[in-house]
């Protein structure tokens, strides 16, 4: 099973809006097939590795991180191809987490005669599913907030430089985050102080959407995101009514949501619900701290991944965050099942937030 989820991390970024999944076959303690679903479209884990092992499968256990789908959908249900491939024992990491669909892959093939065994390495496999789980139940994303900021919790100096507040290790981290998430959110101040392409510059990697949340419209026609190469890789979420502005980013390819205005600002939660019915399952928050500080106060962020970098700027240094609005510390953000590790000359601090939907 830890071979079929190392396998399954191969798709991250990839499937869509459908799940990772990995497979492995295995027949008189050998390894016959292997595969993982790659693209959305393509075949589902479960075909992959049968193909693989070339007609060794009569008989064989097959060991696969997700229930294997029973329905029919881009392509026919799993179970099907289980069934032909004569597969006498199915080893099942996590249930499929579509409260409409849940249990019905592992019921059919039992009926079929397969010895079903279920829960094998199941959190890792829980792990790796977040994101699908979370949009199947609740039709958001899943929402990891990245921030990084000094020991004193500065992303930039007093000028605005923040080059580089963090490592280049964390920095290559970050980018491998980019390849396997779906979408990657900044704010307009970000896009306007930095002009970034935010594109993954890792070799093999894929650049997820970007989203630009701009109720204003105020970023400039000749920021990086809106040019030939990349506008057809971005969206444009604004309260701001048609105009030329808006049409010319529109001309160039780039996607436009537009919410009611409401003094330039709209709802964070319900951009990610828009996302969730393009079929996106996981968006990096990448900042600033108005739009990061936004996502808290609504409650919208499921995981935490903060850089400490070991500097210090002082007190006129820019604050990783916006206002929250907390008057006590009762009332500040709790986080839980927290922990640490060095990246580099970094340390990345991970945690979950007990108010996210997921």
């Amino acid at each position: 099973m830890r071979v079929a989820l190392r396998l399954a991390r191969r798709g991250l970024g990839r499937t869509t809006p459908n799940p990772p999944v990995g497979a492995v076959i295995v027949k008189r303690g050998e390894v016959v097939g292997r595969g993982f679903h790659r693209r959305v479209g393509e075949p589902h884990a479960e075909v992959e590795a049968i193909a693989s092992a070339a007609g060794r499968t009569r008989g064989a256990t097959m060991y696969v991180t997700l229930e294997p789908c029973n329905h029919r959908g881009r392509t026919p249900p799993c179970t099907e191809a289980v069934l032909a491939a004569g597969i006498r024992r199915l080893v099942i990491g996590a249930p499929d987490p579509n409260p409409d669909v849940v249990g019905g892959g592992a019921l059919r093939l039992r009926r079929a005669g397969l010895r079903v065994v279920e829960g094998v390495e199941l959190s890792s496999c829980l792990e790796l599913l977040r994101p699908f789980s979370k949009r199947s139940r609740t039709g958001l994303p899943f929402v990891t907030l990245k921030l990084a900021a000094t020991l004193d919790g500065r992303i930039a100096t007093r000028s605005g430089d923040s080059r580089w507040v963090s490592g280049e290790q964390s920095r290559t981290l970050v980018h491998r985050w980019r390849d396997e998430m779906d979408a990657l959110m900044v704010g307009a101040g970000t896009v306007i102080a930095d002009d970034p392409e935010l594109t993954c510059r890792r070799r093999g990697g894929r650049d997820p959407l970007r989203v630009i949340v701009d109720g204003r419209l105020r970023m400039p026609l000749q920021a990086r995101v809106l040019t030939k190469d990349l506008a057809n890789g971005t969206l444009v979420a604004t309260t701001k009514p048609n105009g030329r502005k808006l049409e010319e980013i529109r001309r160039r390819g780039v996607m436009v949501e537009k919410f009611p205005n409401r003094s330039g600002r709209f709802s964070l939660r319900a951009l990610l619900r828009r996302l969730g019915r393009r079929g996106l399952s996981s968006v990096l928050l990448e900042g600033g701290a108005i739009t990061a500080a936004a996502a808290l106060r609504e409650g919208v962020v499921d995981r935490l991944a903060c850089f400490v970098a070991p500097k210090l700027v002082g007190g006129d240094g820019k604050p990783m965050l916006d206002t929250l609005g907390v008057r006590f510390m009762a009332e500040a953000v709790a986080v839980h099942e927290w922990h640490t590790r060095h990246v580099g000359e970094d340390l990345l601090i991970e945690c979950a937030f007990g108010g996210s939907d997921d």
